[in-house]
């Protein structure tokens, strides 16, 4: 079976000319069976490259970089320069701006403008001397190595990757990736290839006779099985043609390695400033406190209906009902204004400890009408959560994506894979999992993680008998949308509520719930009543974070306000 780097290619000459007008790049073949070595600590794989490309040129055409593994190339305080592509785009230069702050024993930290896609550039110092390879950013930590939020929180995944505090710019030390290389035991041409870069600082063969390319390719794990061609950020061909390249920045620079790394993650503190013992202690945390609320909840009259009442008139003291369109707009400005503080998403604490109580004291599925106790479902999403934030701690000290925006689709997959029992009746996708929608508890509900998945992304729907569809437990659903078994006139109002307070948010794509499907969410608000569970719910929602559900609050507003403009 062919190795899987064979099935790839890089391009060289990805830029525009001195014209303007783009060039045309030279693709490559990668020849991993002449030569492939792997690094995991450092994490980078080299790999040979064609003398020749498709199209006959020649790879010694362009040019090589010297690499030494000399020490004190560059100290802290120092400028750093970097050759990038980054997102895959054309070669940019990020000069002088890119001071050294931190010089460990395997990386530099320099501060410097890159994105996703950048990884695998050489970093040179003032003198054009490569002093490292691009790596990744590096988050913020508290002093326990734990890494903190852009509020200056310990950061925890529920918050998104966006909420990261980044630090600073990491590179690997050029001196250890070739010390590694140096290391690797090899036999045959591969230690020829291997030797030649090795001595490359001391005499660099004449043009004409340079050995095959090797090309170093991050993530401790060969290139893509699927042929990807340059230019993609995950690719050699994004990155390699930099180090070439830039022979046109220095005249003099040659060398036969060509080196790109596939990462921009967030970059791990060492093993020991991190780990399980943090992990749990956080988690438990959690669960202290929502069993602590869960409990002085019980307390508590479940629904104190005078008080509430009263609440809810001084709510709308002022709002006026005789202009559909005037009452939308007063009734976004105001569930808007009120709308203070805004919780993060964290339904063991926030959802299950007393807002989303039925009278009983029981937690109820929102479309199954199954019944958990609330320290069940505290339980299992905190051993969720426990394992998700393991998960990541492990892609943070060991994984490598290509930057920011792979490592959110590494954690949307681990959301996907270990999903809470909660639902979001608006889901999280149509509103890119943002603040303060992702954590509003107005539309939070309690919900098995089997009806959870059952339901995925589908828009409401209400099914003919007649129509075909997957049945089970939680409701029906076909690719046009998902009908509930339960709950259909709770999550109308949910609903209703969210396209009033978060306005264009939802129907800006076709799997969204569509304005033509508005009467359907009516018809669901009125054949289900409001009862004392939601009115709880509202007044729980509104104590915890100052707003209120219209439609929970005057049902009879449904028909006279104008939705029509809540859709993009």
């Amino acid at each position: 079976m062919p190795h899987p780097a064979a099935r790839s290619t890089v391009a060289f000459a990805f830029q525009d000319g001195v014209d303007g007008s783009p060039l045309t790049p030279a693709v490559f073949q990668l020849e991993p069976a002449r030569f492939f070595v792997i690094d995991r600590a450092l994490d980078h794989s080299l790999v040979a490259v064609a003398p020749r490309s498709a199209q006959g040129q020649e790879l010694s055409s362009f040019g090589r970089l010297v690499l030494s593994d000399a020490q004190g190339q560059v100290v802290i305080g120092e400028f750093v320069n970097i050759v990038q592509h980054p997102r895959g785009e054309p070669k940019q230069l990020a000069l002088r701006d890119n001071q050294i702050v931190d010089v460990l024993e395997r990386f530099l930290y320099y501060e410097s403008d890159t994105r996703e896609g950048s990884s695998g550039s050489p970093v040179f110092n003032d003198q054009w001397e490569v002093v490292a390879l691009h790596h990744s950013a590096v988050p913020q930590t508290d002093g326990e190595g734990r890494p903190l939020s852009v509020d200056g929180v310990v950061w925890q995944p529920e918050m998104g990757d966006q909420q990261l505090a980044w630090r600073a710019n990491e590179g690997v030390r050029i001196s250890r990736v070739l010390r590694a290389l140096h290391e690797t035991p090899l036999t045959g041409e591969a230690a020829r290839l291997r030797d030649e870069v090795a001595t490359a600082g001391l005499a660099p063969p004449p043009a004409k006779s340079l050995p095959p390319e090797l090309s170093t390719t991050a993530g401790a794990s060969p290139p893509s099985p699927n042929g990807a061609q340059a230019p993609t950020p995950t690719t050699a061909a994004a990155q390699l043609q930099v180090q070439a390249e830039a022979a046109e920045i220095a005249a003099q620079l040659v060398v036969p390695l060509r080196i790109t790394v596939a990462l921009d993650t967030p970059a791990p503190q060492p093993p020991s400033a991190r780990g399980r013992p943090d992990v749990v202690s956080l988690v438990e945390k959690d669960i202290d406190a929502a069993l602590t609320n869960h409990r002085l909840a019980q307390t508590r009259p479940y629904y104190d209906g005078p008080a509430d009442t009263a609440a809810r008139d001084a709510y709308y003291a002022n709002v006026r009902t005789d202009d559909g369109d005037v009452l939308r707009r007063t009734l976004t400005e105001l569930v808007t204004r009120t709308h203070a503080p805004q919780p993060r998403y964290k339904p063991m604490r926030l959802v299950y400890p007393w807002v989303d109580l039925h009278e009983n004291g029981r937690l109820r599925s929102i479309y199954s009408g199954k019944e958990f106790s609330a320290e069940e479902l505290i339980r299992a999403d905190a051993a969720v959560e426990e394992a998700r934030l393991d998960r990541v701690q492990e892609l943070l000290l060991h994984e490598r994506t290509a930057g920011p925006a792979e490592f959110e689709a590494e954690f949307d997959a681990l959301e996907a894979s270990m999903p809470f029992n909660c639902e979001h009746v608006v889901p999280q996708s149509w509103f890119g999992k943002k603040e303060p929608m992702r954590g509003d508890p107005h539309h939070l509900f309690a919900c098995e993680v089997g009806c959870n998945s059952f339901r995925g992304n589908f828009p409401y729907i209400d099914f003919p008998d007649f129509e075909e569809a997957v049945r089970g437990a939680c409701g029906k659903r076909e690719n046009v949308g998902f009908e509930p078994e339960k709950g259909k006139g709770v999550v109308a109002r949910a609903t209703l509520y969210f396209l009033i307070r978060y306005p264009g948010q939802v129907g800006d794509v076709a799997r969204e719930f569509p304005q033509d499907r508005l009467p359907l969410l009516l018809q669901w608000h009125e054949s289900e009543p409001v009862t004392e569970y939601e009115r709880h719910r509202n007044a729980a929602a509104a104590e915890l974070q100052g707003n209120r559900n219209p439609l929970v609050d005057h049902p009879e507003w449904a028909r006279t306000i104008d939705f029509s403009g809540v859709w993009p």
